[in-house]
């Protein structure tokens, strides 16, 4: 994980990017949101106050999903 930048520099993520990695975005409140590079951020509607903070982390390993059961008709 790097070090948290001040979200004023968000503008700039695309210059910070990295294949394999994406950003944890945080608000004053202390809730995250992981996201690529999206100017602007668009912000999920629970949160009640502005990103004022970003770093760049590791992407999650992609999981297989359980198969679709069968239909029982």
């Amino acid at each position: 994980m790097s070090e948290w930048v001040d979200f004023e520099r968000w503008k700039d993520c695309s210059q910070l990017q990295r294949p394999g990695y994406i950003f944890e975005v945080r608000n004053a409140e202390g809730q995250s949101l992981f996201t690529a590079c999206d100017v602007p951020l668009k912000l999920p509607s629970g949160w009640t106050s502005a990103p004022v903070r970003f770093r760049l982390v590791e992407a999650p390993k992609p999981r297989h999903s359980a198969p679709i059961p069968k239909s029982q008709s």
